[in-house]
């Protein structure tokens, strides 16, 4: 077994999403069984440093268990309401299993606005990355209270789609999505006996998307087509995917070490890539910041975050969100960001120590006016004289 993906890679970040049909045990409640066997694998990677995310369905399951006579819970109301009760009930659940392993977790519900919005994603991000920074898993859901669209039609498709997403995000090695079928197959397996496991998947042909289907059980929201979807996106943002069956033993423990379960989408693309093409469609050349020579130096030679003491000015109107272009003195581009601070703030604190952020401006988004987590650097080391290198 390999910690590495096919091309050497380390998984160290890796995001694990169970389904609705995993965490019941396909029983109108929730399977702690199932529960505490996931929260085990995700301790044990942890313990061997992996940085890890959880984005787990249930809610509405849980809901059912302390409502049991809610049987119209297919109504849209009735669903919202069994989220309310129930999101509580599967965090508390959740905080009890992982605290066995002296694992802290943080609950974050999520909406498709919430990661659509420009300041929003940027929040999002530097959260979520900061929580496994620190050794806190955040335990990830679509809030469902508020989020009509999924209830009633299945925008992130039984957080298929939202795992996909928040993998992009935190720029991840590796997406588990963990079910109640083994992966991708030729047919349905529970009604095709000649159907046949698909182990690797390359590119997304016609023919493999046709492979998709709706989900078995009608439990959960996904089923295989909004998987695909998924796992599209995931590899399209650098990230390895993989659909495997949570019920098979050490499922999530046994993928992340490299062994041939489910069926596996490699990416292409490295995240280095893949956040540099976004950055690089979203770069406008007249939003820019000026940086010092000490500046450049360490933004190049040493890739550290931007801080407001190596920026000479600000050109330009821009938000909090926005993609911004770091240049010299000369107006060489040196890197492409996304902006901590919008540009009137830019403007007050440059030139200053990140100590004095907050006295100046009255609030504080962090010491760095671009953190290197979001940036993209535009020359490289041996050579700081090249200008811009986009990736095709």
């Amino acid at each position: 077994m390999s910690v590495h993906d096919r091309r050497g890679r380390a998984r160290r970040r890796i995001v694990v999403k169970a389904g609705t049909a995993l965490i019941t045990g396909g029983a109108s409640g929730l399977n702690l069984e199932t529960m505490a066997s996931l929260v085990s694998q995700i301790a044990r990677l942890r313990a061997e440093g992996r940085q890890m995310l959880l984005v787990s369905s249930g809610a509405v399951a849980a809901g059912r268990h302390a409502l049991p006579d809610s049987v119209s819970y297919r109504n849209l109301p009735m669903r919202q309401i069994l989220a309310a009760v129930g999101q509580g009930r599967l965090m508390n659940v959740y905080e009890q299993l992982f605290g066995w392993h002296d694992v802290s977790v943080a609950q974050a519900l999520l909406t498709s606005k919430d990661l659509s919005d420009r300041e929003g994603y940027l929040n999002i991000r530097n959260t979520l990355i900061g929580l496994i920074e620190h050794g806190i898993v955040p335990i990830i859901n679509e809030n469902d209270v508020v989020a009509v669209d999924e209830l009633g039609g299945g925008v992130f498709g039984d957080n298929d789609m939202l795992s996909a997403m928040v993998a992009n995000i935190v720029d991840a090695d590796l997406l588990i999505m963990l079910g109640h079928v083994d992966g991708l197959f030729t047919d349905d397996p529970h009604l095709n006996p000649d159907a046949r496991l698909i182990p690797v998947v390359t590119s997304f042909t016609e023919e493999i998307e046709a492979f998709g289907g709706p989900s078995f059980d009608g439990r959960g929201r996904g089923g295989m087509t909004t998987k695909l979807e998924a796992a599209k996106l995931a590899t399209a943002s650098g990230v390895d995917a993989i659909i495997a069956s949570g019920k098979t033993p050490e499922a999530a423990l046994r993928l992340a070490n490299g062994e041939a379960l489910g069926t596996h989408f490699p990416t292409s693309m490295t995240r280095v890539e893949s956040r540099k093409r976004y950055l690089l469609s979203q770069m406008r050349e007249s939003q820019a910041l000026v940086i010092d020579g000490g500046a450049v130096r360490a933004l190049v030679s040493r890739n550290t975050s931007l801080l407001p003491a190596g920026v000479v000015s600000s050109l330009g109107d821009f938000d909090r969100g926005d993609v911004v272009t770091v240049v010299d003195a000369r107006r060489r581009q040196i890197a492409c960001g996304i902006a901590n601070y919008d540009s009137a703030d830019v403007r007050r604190i440059m030139g200053l120590r990140s100590d004095l952020i907050e006295p100046t401006l009255g609030h504080y988004f962090g010491d760095e006016v671009i953190h290197r987590d979001n940036m993209a650097a535009l020359v490289h080391p041996p050579d700081r004289q090249h200008e811009l290198q986009a990736t095709d």
